[in-house]
């Protein structure tokens, strides 16, 4: 399918995301100077902003792509997340999304100054969803399924994608034929057995089968398919690209002018992933159209969106196609 024919589509595809939802706070500014009172560097403050991170950087990209998304996760009951829920566009459905008192909202803050990351602060405590937080996630979820095109598991290891609804949820998927794609931490691979697609860095997928960096990466990707059962496995190897792993092994040579942060470009690409595959195209089109999608996000500064203009255009650039889209 044409490249233009699926960003035309994007438009009618439901997709909804249940992941570890973030806020990513930055402190820009310049040094000038070591501060006089330690060996440190003296950050004179610029500009303050703040973006959607974790799995809320995967609903903003696809809602920046057009997609109608529903997003679901825990949140505390604090200033943070009116803040974090008041940043998604108009086209995101929070009603997945559960308030929690006794957690606080996740927040990253992090100093920049000349392009360089100096310090990251984390506000968060560890914790795991309880049964009935998890029965009712699973409860709005199953009023929603039969008009989801695909469902993505944005899992960042804070607690929310335990192995019981993890796995309630990819059966869901499964009996309403819903695409389900995670992007997994390693240590919780096995709950995620059964799924369509991982998409895995190179160093995670080593990890999650616990195989030296002197094992082929094909091996790697193949025991990854075959061992958790999926349909397909996509690994990202930043200067190597990617490879996807179906019925064949596709490998696909990166594109990125400037690599400026790779913060957030893992959200992207299984962003761009899952969606190009819900709007019709096969599965190694999809990784195609996500590499171009990954190329361009590499190159702004911390957590980042793709516009449909930026990423026809990258498209044209890497793969050699002339497409104009009445976009």
């Amino acid at each position: 399918m044409s490249i233009c024919k699926l960003i035309e589509n994007f438009k009618n595809i439901k997709i909804a995301v249940i992941g570890d939802l973030m806020l990513d706070e930055y402190v820009m500014g310049r040094v000038d100077r070591i501060s006089p009172e330690a060996p440190v560097p003296v950050v004179k403050v610029l500009e303050e902003k703040f973006v959607l991170g974790g799995s809320a950087n995967v609903v903003n990209n696809l809602a920046t792509l057009g997609a109608k998304v529903i997003c679901g996760g825990v949140v505390g009951e604090d200033k943070n997340s009116d803040k974090l829920i008041g940043a998604f566009k108009n086209n995101v459905d929070t009603s997945l999304i559960l308030k929690c008192k006794d957690r606080p909202t996740i927040v990253k803050r992090r100093v920049i100054a000349g392009n360089q990351q100096l310090l990251r602060l984390d506000w968060e405590e560890e914790f795991h969803i309880n049964n009935e937080q998890e029965e009712e996630l699973l409860k709005n979820l199953k009023e929603k399924i039969k008009n989801l095109d695909a469902l993505i598991l944005s899992d960042y290891d804070k607690g929310l994608l335990t192995p019981n609804l993890s796995q309630k949820i990819i059966q869901l998927c499964k009996e309403n034929g819903v695409i389900v794609t995670v992007d997994p931490k390693p240590k919780n691979i096995e709950n995620f057995k059964g799924a369509s697609s991982i998409t895995p860095n190179k160093k995670e997928a080593y990890s999650a089968v616990k195989k030296s960096y002197q094992t082929d990466i094909n091996l790697v990707g193949k025991e990854l398919k075959e061992k958790f059962a999926l349909e397909t496995v996509l690994i990202t190897r930043s200067e190597e690209g990617m490879t996807l792993y179906d019925d064949k092994i596709h490998n696909i040579p990166t594109y990125a002018k400037e690599v400026y942060d790779v913060t957030g470009a893992g959200d992207t690409v299984i962003s761009v992933f899952t969606l190009a595959k819900a709007a019709g195209a096969t599965w190694e089109e999809a990784a195609k159209i996500a590499n171009a999608a990954g190329g361009v996000v590499v190159g702004k500064i911390g957590t980042s969106t793709i516009s449909i203009e930026e990423l026809l255009e990258t498209y044209n650039n890497i793969y050699g196609t002339s497409e104009t889209c009445d976009l």
